[in-house]
């Protein structure tokens, strides 16, 4: 079982060729509830840990994840409004956002008391880690979990327009650092942090249409390409690797402090050509829209 924690929005994504202004096709997003949803479209154990609005696209969202067979039995509820996401896609499908994030239901997450105890893994990130007072509750999950020994991964997924202090954001990343498993990260985000940290067992930086890298803190380092596809956005990409990555490593008995060490370039190449098998099919469609099993069908 592996637990996702941290928000689900609603993405409002171009359609069309309105001029000025296109249609906004509105789209179950945010990057933790991506992940679930990927996880359980994969055929993974998963449950979902976060706080979602009791208003319609609230339910709409929980909808999509027991669709997926995904776990929402650590969701807490509330009457605020679900945030909303503005998406922007440029010419290469690449997706940048505005957030309407005030006063909405997600940042009021509390720390839940306990996790499953069939849990093997923790997945956070994104907006959840930077909008207070949840990210403090998510901050305080990660640390709880990870001091149990718990298997982490975490996903910055910088999303800047959200951050009024970088210096501060970057220092608390730096802190957070040493109670996670499994890093990943993409260029953007390693360029906004300083640089790919040291830390973590291991660091997956995604490179867009360069693929994917992997850097072990036992002195493994492999790189796969990306897997060709005509991409129709890239919403969702990076949600579908890091689902793809804790699958894999599931199949592999991997998701347990320190079996990151013991993988080899064999293994690592596997994992990584998986995850980048996944990413390409969820590009290929708009919207965040994670492949189902049989359309990845190796592990």
């Amino acid at each position: 079982m592996i637990v996702v924690a941290g928000e689900a929005l609603i993405d409002l994504v171009p359609h069309g060729d309105g001029v000025p202004l296109p249609a906004l096709l509105p789209r179950p997003g945010g990057g933790p509830y991506n992940t679930a949803l990927a996880l359980g479209r994969l055929g993974a154990g998963a449950v979902f840990c976060s706080r979602v609005s009791t208003d319609g696209f609230g339910e709409a969202l929980l909808d999509g994840l027991r669709a997926a067979g995904v776990d929402v039995s650590l969701v807490q509820r509330g009457p605020e409004p679900t945030t909303l996401a503005v998406a922007a896609i440029g010419t290469d499908g690449s997706a940048g956002y505005g957030f309407y994030a005030e006063g909405t239901a997600d940042r009021l997450f509390e720390l839940p008391a306990a996790l499953p105890a069939a849990a093997r893994a923790l997945a956070l990130g994104t907006c959840s880690l930077v909008l207070e007072p949840g990210a403090s509750a998510y901050e305080a999950l990660l640390l709880r979990e990870s001091g149990r020994g718990l298997f982490t991964l975490l996903d910055p997924n910088v999303r800047a327009g959200l951050i009024p202090d970088a210096d501060a954001y970057r220092a608390r990343f730096a802190d957070w650092l040493p109670h996670v498993t499994l890093l990943k990260l993409s260029e953007d985000d390693a360029g906004w942090l300083g640089g790919v940290p040291e830390g973590p067992e291991a660091v997956v930086l995604t490179r867009a249409g360069a693929g994917l890298t992997v850097r072990t803190a036992s002195g493994v380092e492999v790189s796969v390409p990306a897997a060709p596809v005509t991409v129709a956005d890239t919403i969702g990409a990076g949600d579908t690797v890091n689902a793809a990555l804790l699958h894999a490593l599931a199949a592999r008995d991997a998701l347990c402090p320190g079996a990151l060490r013991s993988l080899g370039p064999d293994a690592w190449h596997d994992v990584l050509s998986f995850a980048a098998r996944a990413a390409a099919v969820t590009c290929s469609r708009t919207g965040a829209e994670p492949p189902y099993a049989s359309e990845v069908p190796t592990v």
